[in-house]
């Protein structure tokens, strides 16, 4: 039986790269074995969608450059690949072969800037260097012959912040880019990817084996219950520990934490919106500013939990692993990096699980119990809503919270749109950048709607069936 473990071909071959980096980044033989690792990603004979085996090859070895960490002068988590961003058609307005020639030309008449034309059989052209993408005469044509071609990476960027530089490659406007990794999941090329700090952890992995100085925790997003869907969620616990992790903890009791404070925080302030999800926070610093003093002052479950490991074991190093790319970011500000040290996604674990040939399928099962159902519904859209509800009640605080629960950053924008216009019906918004909330996160192995009912299934599996329960022990 073959195991899937990916959604995508894109994904598999991200995967592979980052599994041979591993593999030799364990093996202190990466700097020497560097340059192999595009021929046995890309053997000689292997098919290819580029115009050669050789041009493969080098994109490989820019995404081995990501890999590795990608470039440093750029803040971004997210980078173009720009030799591999060329396959797509060009963007913009285009005449189609719909196009019947006909008398009216109210394409032309509509068109202020003079870009359109016709040949000797009255069929349109549009001359792109005068175009200015205004639509107009797509909206006039009779036979609908003008459509509007995007790349999917445009499309999936909702805040806009993908354009096509002078070389027909995509570019990332990193002053609106929420580093949600969107573009990641939906190139159908792999052009845009996210950075990994994959030899950050297998360092410190490496560096607590040689001696005590401190010990690797790592803390895992709830939505690991809907991943790794071959294997049994104990069996991924047993695998981190045998890749070298101290001790394995839930982010939900993160999550615990942060709905037990902002629940009073609501209360207190009349008003709130979430700060979880570091893309929809992001999104506000840039869209809608004048917003940022509603945003909630509780840190995430990731930075909640990781600071309290820190308070509790000085020799503690935490990674925490996720489906979020936005969380990579989150790590990287000031205000974060003296708890958490470093951040990677359920891809990068699956490629770590294979460079070490560890094949959870055959482990034992451990387990993973630090948490309450409403903690580890955080994962998907809705469940921070809940909590937060949940919150109220077992503190016996009188508000009525009205929620509104936001999937995906386009329904963010019409929540936040409307609170600036004091037009929302509502006391809370709970953000969430990804569709489905993150289990819809780029850095999942797999995407869909099955996603959602594992996630409440691992909830009402908790040993602990409220938060204060579950949060008593800190």
């Amino acid at each position: 039986m073959v195991v899937r473990k990916f959604d995508t071909k894109v994904q598999h071959l991200k995967y592979k790269v980052l599994r041979e980096v591993a593999r030799q980044a364990w093996n202190d033989s990466l700097l020497e074995n560097i340059l192999d690792i595009p021929h046995v990603i890309v053997p000689g004979k292997t098919p290819t969608t580029r115009c050669c085996v050789y041009k493969e090859r080098a994109i490989v070895g820019e995404r081995i450059k990501i890999a590795m960490g990608g470039d440093t002068d750029n803040p971004n988590v997210i980078e173009v690949i720009d030799i591999a961003c060329d396959e797509c058609p060009a963007a913009g307005y285009s005449v189609t072969d719909s196009c019947r020639g006909c008398l009216a030309h109210r394409c032309e008449d509509v068109c202020k800037r003079g870009a359109i034309s016709f040949d000797h059989n009255h069929v349109a052209h549009i001359d792109k260097s005068k175009c200015v993408e205004c639509g107009q005469c797509a909206k006039v044509c009779p036979y609908s012959a003008i459509i509007n071609r995007k790349r999917p990476c445009q499309v999936a960027c909702k805040v806009k912040a993908i354009s096509i530089n002078e070389d027909n490659a995509a570019a990332i406007d990193n002053s609106k880019c929420i580093q949600c990794g969107a573009c990641v999941y939906q190139c159908p090329f792999g052009a845009i990817t996210d950075k990994s700090f994959i030899l950050n952890v297998i360092d410190m992995i490496k560096k607590s084996r040689d001696n005590s100085e401190y010990k690797v925790y790592a803390i895992v997003a709830p939505s690991i219950s809907s991943q790794f869907a071959y294997a049994k969620l104990g069996q991924v616990i047993t695998g981190l520990k045998k890749l070298g992790f101290h001790t394995v903890i839930e982010t939900a009791l993160g999550a615990d934490m942060v709905a037990e404070s902002e629940s009073k925080e609501l209360a207190e302030k009349g008003f709130l919106t979430s700060s979880c999800c570091p893309a929809f926070v992001q999104y506000i610093k840039s869209s809608f500013p004048d917003l940022l003093p509603l945003v909630s002052h509780n840190v995430s479950p990731m930075v909640a939990l990781a600071k309290y490991i820190k308070s509790t074991d000085e020799k503690a190093k935490v990674v925490f692993i996720g489906p979020c790319t936005a969380k990579k970011a989150e790590a990287m500000k000031d205000v974060v990096k003296p708890y958490v040290d470093s951040v990677i996604t359920f891809e990068e674990l699956q490629a770590l699980f294979d460079s070490k040939d560890i094949d959870i399928t055959e482990l034992d099962e451990d387990v993973l119990d630090n948490a309450s159902y409403f903690g580890r519904i955080f994962a998907r859209s809705g469940g921070l809503s809940d909590a937060v509800a949940e919150g109220l009640k077992e503190q016996n605080i009188d508000f009525d919270l009205k929620p509104v629960s936001c999937d995906g950053i386009e329904e963010c924008r019409i929540a936040l749109l409307k609170k600036s216009k004091n037009v929302l019906d509502a006391n809370f918004i709970e953000g969430m950048a990804c569709i489905g909330g993150c289990i819809g996160g780029a850095g999942c192995l797999t995407h869909g709607e099955k996603n959602k009912s594992e996630v409440d299934k691992y909830g009402r599996e908790a040993l602990e069936k409220t938060i204060l329960d579950a949060i008593k022990i800190l």
